[in-house]
């Protein structure tokens, strides 16, 4: 079975080897149809610097910590 691979925003870098990621995703209700955003922040382990702002390719992993289930994959080139 694949991992899943989510994109997202980098938001905090504070932490040593992790970085906070922001994924936005956009539901439609089921009832009224309409669709809306919500985000969920994931961390992850990273050995490189990224900065706040970078869009990221994270990968779910085995638990590296509590809290810490994916690592940083890729940096997405922004055009």
């Amino acid at each position: 079975m694949p991992k899943r691979q989510l994109t997202g925003t980098v938001i905090s870098n504070k932490n040593p080897k992790t970085v906070i990621v922001k994924v936005e995703k956009i539901k439609e209700h089921p009832k009224y149809k309409r669709r809306f955003r919500f985000h969920k922040k994931y961390k992850a382990h990273t050995d490189q610097e990224y900065k706040a702002g970078d869009q990221v390719i994270i990968e779910e992993c085995r638990p590296l910590s509590k809290e810490k289930k994916w690592k940083v994959i890729k940096k997405v080139d922004e055009k």
